[in-house]
């Protein structure tokens, strides 16, 4: 369930507006409205942390043997700050190194026909009278150049000729006589050797530098420190410095604080504290209506004013979720996706679980694959701490749920079904195992199979989104809106069977009444011969009902005439609700594809173990092409599994996971105040902060 809040603004005296933040970080209920922080110190903090990421980010990226990983060396505040900045201004300096390395190495090839080349030469040259320019052209255009230019040939390598361009006097413009293929070679800033020489210092100094990186590597840990610890102070700050309050230094001089330092910053919030005046600041936030009593008693304790009232629509609401532990397992997946229902919005999250776990489960269909993730399931669950178990209980329940479709398909590894035991084919089910079909002599059992496995998923459509469209209905009863709900909710049964005649099978599902009864999963279930007329029949009742009070807000002729403005939409929706149930097919076909790599490994693995010496090779081949093919089911579980959590079955609910999740102001473990003062100083010792 999304747990109510309430919104809350608190006042505190100016004066002690520092303590009593730290007082509220502590007490770690409420969740603050977003404010924008200003500030110098601020500013300190911010580019602090943006050096101290970048020297993690540096340090991260030297490779170092499990062998050779060095100790790590506590570091005050102070000397991690200074060593970061020193890490980050050594990467800088070796960028700069490698540019130029690089730049002198293109020099060095642009000039690399001419030998030894020294700009001082020319100069000297030139000061003696005899000026001389550097040419090339294709060789064949050599003799083209006319008599009034005075040319020296240098070489000649492969079609190019090379040539000096000889002048008593200064060239400033190109000789007429030159022809358009001769180009002049730009001099260079300085000599060849000088260029050998920069690349070799450069490289030198390179070398230097990565070996003081690779000796930083111990002060990672103590950088990471003051990183965690820079992430809280920003926090504090944003929200200390972002506060509003009665008319404050901004308002009376804003020009002022533009050219605040931190000292003066210091100062002047050292000067508040001693400020008798009584003005008064104030923040704003949300708390769980369930810890109101807590609050309130804390605010008492601390001579706090406080407002609370139910947050209006246009409130940014966090969400926090409240489930039993069993539905709490899937929140690390809705962790990794980021998703969070909006505040209004339905909570979802059980039967997120239920259907992820069946989606899951159809995408590997393989109980050889399912008892891998078991097994990885059970290791996890074993090594885990108390209290962080939910995700290898989630990897445990995946793997057992695998284990049960692969068994009811009798999919092992993908291994035929002629190599399988003869208990593994009889225990699967009927109407979805090939091989159990194959064995009950039903002709073309792959096809009935196949078949099947669509209509199941098709089936699985119509019990997910008819649940959306029932948590719809229950949510609008008290309105006439709910009959618009039931409308969309009968649009969807009429249009499943629509689905079954034009994906499935046209003839077994035909869309009039041939008198003949409708088998469905080999007879497991039998509709009537006049199922047709009565699946379009609720089709177009329901659109009736749809178009009628699906935009119901209190006035029928209201709800009917938005919905002929919006005819197109409202006609496009019905071809949504089948694209819908069609997407529900993927499940099948990833499923297949899987089936598909599986068999073709075995397949190429299965001939090198008639000879020994390539059994190993065989393994290998075995271990690597299942590995993929489970890294590559992995994937579209994520792709294809969460998409028909998060979006068919969303939008039937009318969701668009825009919510922001409960995060409340608190003050983080272990974490210690960054001075300030002593960011950016070049400390290579001193105290603790």
């Amino acid at each position: 369930m999304i747990v109510p809040m309430k919104k809350v603004s608190v006042v505190v005296l100016n004066s002690e507006r520092k303590k009593s933040l730290k007082k509220l970080r502590k007490m770690g209920l409420m969740h603050l409205e977003t404010v924008e922080g200003k500030g110098p110190v601020l500013a300190a903090y911010k580019e602090a942390l943006a050096v101290t990421e970048k020297a993690i980010g540096v340090l991260d990226e030297i490779k170092v043997s499990k062998k050779n990983i060095p100790v790590p060396v506590e570091l005050s505040f102070a000397e991690a700050d200074s060593r970061a900045r020193e890490i980050v201004a050594l990467s800088d300096r070796k960028k700069s190194l490698l540019d130029s390395i690089s730049q002198n190495t293109q020099e060095l090839e642009r000039l690399s026909k001419w030998g030894t080349v020294d700009p001082e030469d020319f100069k000297y040259l030139a000061e003696k009278g005899i000026y001389m320019y550097m040419y090339e052209i294709p060789v064949e255009k050599y003799l083209t150049i006319g008599e009034d230019s005075k040319t020296m040939v240098v070489n000649s390598v492969g079609k190019i000729a090379r040539f000096l361009l000889l002048s008593e006097n200064e060239v400033t413009e190109r000789p007429a006589d030159l022809p358009p293929e001769a180009f002049a070679v730009p001099m260079p800033e300085k000599s060849t050797d000088e260029f050998v020489e920069a690349i070799k210092k450069a490289q030198e100094e390179i070398s230097s530098i990565e070996k003081t990186l690779l000796d930083c590597k111990k002060y990672r840990n103590g950088i990471g420190t003051l990183k965690s610890n820079l992430q809280t102070d920003i926090e504090f700050e944003t929200v200390f410095s972002g506060m509003e309050r009665e008319s404050s230094v901004e308002d009376e001089n804003p020009k002022a604080v533009e050219q605040e330092t931190v000292e003066s910053a210091l100062e002047a919030e050292k000067a508040e504290t001693e400020d008798k005046s009584g003005k008064l600041a104030w923040v704003t936030g949300y708390v769980p209506e369930s810890s109101m009593e807590d609050f309130a008693a804390a605010c008492k304790m601390n001579e706090w004013a406080f407002a609370a009232s139910d947050p209006s629509e246009d409130d940014p609401v966090p969400t926090k979720l409240h489930n039993n532990k069993l539905v709490s397992i899937i929140y690390p997946l809705t962790d990794f996706l980021d998703v969070t229902p909006g505040y209004r919005e339905f909570d979802i999250s059980g039967w997120f679980l239920f259907f992820f776990c069946i989606f899951f489960a159809m995408i590997f269909a393989d109980a050889g694959y399912g008892a891998l993730i078991e097994l990885v399931g059970l290791v996890l669950l074993v090594k885990s701490k108390s209290g962080k178990r939910s995700l290898p209980v989630l990897v445990t329940i995946l793997g057992a749920c695998t284990m049960v479709y692969g068994v009811l398909t009798c999919s092992w590894f993908g291994i035929e079904a002629s190599k399988l035991p003869a208990w593994m084919v009889d225990i699967s089910c009927t109407p979805i195992s090939q091989s159990k079909l194959a064995k009950l002599g039903v002709e073309n059992a792959s096809d009935v199979a196949n078949t099947n496995q669509k209509i199941f998923c098709f089936i699985l459509a119509l019990i997910q989104l008819t649940i959306a469209h029932v948590k719809c209905f229950i949510a609008d009863r008290k309105s006439l809106k709910c009959f618009g709900d039931l409308g969309s909710l009968l649009q969807l049964w009429g249009m499943f069977y629509v689905v079954m005649n034009m994906v499935v099978d046209g003839t077994r599902f035909p869309l009039l009444d041939t008198g003949n009864p409708i088998p469905i999963l080999g007879g497991a279930v039998v509709l009537p011969s006049s199922m047709p007329l009565i699946a379009i029949g609720v089709l177009l009742f329901g659109f009736v009902l749809s178009f009628i009070f699906s935009n119901y807000e209190g006035s029928i002729g209201k709800s009917i005439l938005e919905s002929c403005k919006n005819i197109i939409s409202v006609l496009l929706g019905v071809v949504n609700v089948f694209s819908d149930i069609v997407s529900y097919i993927r499940l099948w076909a990833v499923a297949l594809a899987g089936a598909a790599i599986s068999g073709t490994v075995n397949t190429m693995a299965g001939p090198m173990f008639g000879k020994m010496f390539l059994v190993i090779f065989a393994v290998v081949l075995l271990v690597f092409g299942h590995g993929l093919n489970m890294i590559l089911n992995l994937l579209s579980v994520i792709v294809h599994g969460v998409r028909l959590n998060t979006l068919e079955f969303s939008q039937h609910l009318g969701m668009t996971w825009s919510g922001t999740k409960y995060h409340p102001f608190q003050e983080t473990e272990n974490a210690r105040e960054v001075n300030v003062r002593n960011l950016g100083k070049n400390a290579k010792t001193g105290t603790d902060d």
